[in-house]
């Protein structure tokens, strides 16, 4: 207590905190240490990583032929009934992003002074050129279309523009769908034959698929708590047939991003923001806070990712190189426990000790000390297991086609190591012109396709938060009713979050790869009918 004093004293010295301040702030759980930590990162500002070279086929990134691939999912079938599996959802993030182009169309258009086509060509907005060429094509088309023709029942004879212009509305409207403020797991995304299906039933179909184990899929998504009924929702219609068809239980499980992890802003002259209402602003830290949602997970395997990830076809391919990132990773996960083992016995001889070293070097991508053959028995034990006691994430990878977002590096480290990380662009320095061209000369993107094992040699789960490189966060720029602000967001969940687990990077197939990044992706092929 007497720590949080002296934080709570220079809190009030140098940044005016109030009694009110400091209420608001234990509301919400934080420590007030953590808010001096987060203000003092805004004044020195944060590191950047050091790029050394992308993480490339043969140097970082392991390339299975289709014969190994099913290999190793063999080995997961045949081993998966040992063991406790987990489908892990990132899910809480609204779909502002996805129709930000059709947001952007409704404020700026008047349909009283220009046509579609005339806006199209003056703001060069392809993107509403290809939604509109489409519109029939989406999932929601019939639903939305015969909403309109029932309350406007004279739609049928409206002109194409006025039509499309109320579609836009309707889609976007708060009173209406809402689309761009609700989470997108529960928007359409599919239609198979009439029956639309959202991410969310996408998902219990893959679990069954290949993250099951003794006729259990266990499903954890996390999401925003005003959604839970939303999901629960969609669950509850969609669960039976799809345990019925496999014969499998489905049990699902939610949680939220803790207010504790959230994160003080402040404006250009780093003093803390406040809203209408003179209260601190905060804001969500980032996905890097969902590392305490993992942390709280009793699967010995858990698969994670992205609710927008999803396919309307590929189920079996998807299935395939998801039960071989599992595989490989349960081979690997062997070969740490027995090195592991093997160091707890007094009477370990040199060879042992070599023969871990090399399978380190070698399999696992990790540099040992310089000066490792200097050490005593006792200290090269030690050392050893230092590397291998370690959570363990096996990453698909898939090639590089400018899609934005991180991928697959090189590091160099404080220490001189280099060592393999997931790398976005906000952790590096653009400006610095080698830098930028070693990001931009990235093979292999992050599809966020990541198998991980997160227990011990001695079955006990790791305490994941004893694993995060804490000085890996970022200062993003935002802005809030057209006031700009400074955010510090927390080491990202497959980026600073992981940074000291064992890491594998494994090619993966494109076609296990379909975000719906903007509305327009649900028109990709793998989002429509065959």
């Amino acid at each position: 207590m007497e720590e949080n004093f002296t934080a709570k004293d220079r809190l009030t010295k140098n940044h005016g905190f109030t009694k009110a301040d400091f209420n608001q702030i234990s509301a919400y759980g934080i420590s007030l240490d953590k808010i001096e930590q987060e203000l003092s990162l805004f004044q020195s500002g944060i590191l950047k990583i050091s790029l050394e070279k992308p993480a490339t086929i043969n140097d970082g990134v392991i390339s299975l032929s289709e014969e190994e691939a099913k290999l190793f999912a063999e080995k997961f079938e045949a081993k998966k009934s040992e063991y406790q599996l987990e489908k892990f959802v990132p899910a809480s993030g609204a779909a502002s992003r996805m129709f930000k182009f059709l947001s952007e169309f409704v404020m700026e258009f008047n349909p009283d002074s220009e046509t579609i086509n005339a806006y199209i060509n003056r703001k060069k907005n392809t993107s509403l050129s290809v939604f509109l060429v489409g519109m029939e094509k989406f999932p929601f088309f019939k639903t939305i279309d015969a909403y309109l023709n029932t309350k406007y029942p004279d739609f049928k004879s409206w002109g194409r523009d006025k039509k499309n212009y109320f579609f836009i509305k309707a889609i976007l409207n708060q009173d209406e769908f809402n689309f761009a403020n609700k989470p997108k797991g529960i928007l359409p995304f599919h239609d198979y034959s009439g029956q639309v299906v959202t991410a969310i039933e996408e998902h219990l179909k893959e679990a069954v698929y290949y993250s099951a184990s003794n006729k259990i899929a266990k499903v954890h998504f996390t999401i925003s708590g005003e959604h839970q009924t939303d999901f629960e929702n969609i669950i509850e219609k969609a669960k039976p047939s799809i345990e019925q068809n496999s014969n499998t239980s489905i049990q699902i499980s939610f949680s939220e991003q803790h207010k504790n992890t959230d994160t003080i802003a402040v404006d250009f002259t780093n003093k803390p923001m406040r809203d209408s209402s003179n209260q601190l602003f905060f804001r969500p830290g980032g996905h890097g806070a969902l590392i305490n949602n993992l942390n709280k997970s009793e699967a010995d395997v858990i698969f994670i990712k992205n609710i927008d990830n999803v396919s309307h076809n590929n189920l079996d391919v998807i299935s395939l190189h998801k039960k071989s990132l599992a595989g490989y990773l349960l081979e690997l996960q062997g070969k740490i426990f027995s090195s592991l083992a093997l160091l707890d016995q007094l009477e370990i001889n040199k060879e042992d000790i070599l023969e871990i070293q090399h399978f380190i070097e070698n399999e696992l991508n990790v540099m040992i000390a310089s000066n490792f053959s200097d050490y005593k028995k006792e200290g090269k034990v030690k050392y050893l297991k230092t590397i291998l006691d370690k959570p363990i994430r096996v990453c698909g990878m898939v090639k590089n086609e400018n899609e934005p977002g991180g991928g697959p590096f090189w590091v160099r480290e404080k220490n001189g190591n280099l060592s393999l990380q997931i790398v976005e662009s906000s952790q590096i320095n653009l400006k610095n012109e080698h830098q930028a061209h070693i990001f931009q000369s990235a093979t292999h993107f992050n599809p966020v396709d990541i198998v991980c094992g997160l227990k011990n040699y001695k079955g006990e789960k790791f305490d994941l938060s004893d694993f995060i490189d804490p000085n890996s966060g970022f200062i993003v720029e935002k802005s809030k009713n057209g006031i700009p602000y400074k955010a510090y967001e927390l080491p990202g969940l497959w980026n600073g979050a992981m940074a000291n687990w064992i890491t594998i990077f494994i090619e993966v197939p494109l076609a296990t790869f379909n975000p719906v990044k903007t509305v327009n992706d649900l028109l990709k092929p793998n989002h429509q009918p065959q």
